[in-house]
């Protein structure tokens, strides 16, 4: 499900409070691979800014950030992501990294990551940031105001669109999650692997 493995460590983060707090970034943490939200060593951040990064610009180092902050490591986050899957009765999830990129086993269902987006939705914060097509947000030593920029174009594209990740690996292929208000009603489309994922999503929500 590549980066829409986000939704989950966005959703710990803003679960675990302290939001403005600010904090040194793990330098380890943060040189990865794919997107990111662009910090470097020294860099001081909060929870909040490192939601906007995962959220918004797909940030892979915000995810490793994250991870390190609450659990002091990427695999103790994944136990307590798998913990929290295990609540919400995803039973075909397992999580293994913080960000989505590929590790052993890292793997979940399309109505999984419908239900793991119905509950992610219900938190007012998770739900602001993803429905926002950019952001600003201060981090950096010192912290200063930058713009960050979301990939899920369907906010432009469709109206009534409010969220939620985009996500995109070779194994994975384009993966998207999207969630839709329509007459009232309050709709989520999950599709993984999808070439055609923008239109794909678009149709359904006209069906």
């Amino acid at each position: 499900m590549a980066s829409t493995t986000k939704i989950m460590t966005t959703l710990l983060c803003l679960e675990s409070g302290g939001l403005s707090d600010e904090f040194t970034v793990d330098s380890d943490a943060i040189h990865v691979e794919g997107s990111s939200m662009g910090l470097v060593d020294g860099d001081i951040v909060t929870k909040y800014a490192l939601c906007v990064g995962m959220l918004l610009p797909s940030g892979n180092d915000a995810a490793n950030a994250t991870a390190v902050k609450l659990a002091g490591s990427q695999e103790k986050f994944a136990e307590m992501m798998n913990d929290k899957a295990a609540e919400l009765g995803l039973s075909h999830t397992h999580f293994v990294t913080p960000s989505g990129l590929e590790g052993e086993g890292h793997k979940s269902s399309a109505y999984d990551m419908a239900m793991l987006a119905r509950e992610a939705l219900k938190n007012e914060v998770f739900r602001s940031i993803c429905s926002s097509e950019s952001m600003a947000v201060e981090f950096g030593d010192p912290p200063y105001k930058r713009w960050l920029k979301n990939t899920n174009k369907l906010l432009s594209m469709y109206d009534g669109v409010y969220g939620v990740k985009t996500g995109f690996t070779d194994e994975a292929g384009r993966c998207l999650v999207s969630a839709c208000e329509r007459d009232g009603i309050d709709l989520i489309c999950v599709t993984l692997n999808d070439r055609n994922d923008w239109d794909d999503h678009m149709a359904l929500y006209d069906f």
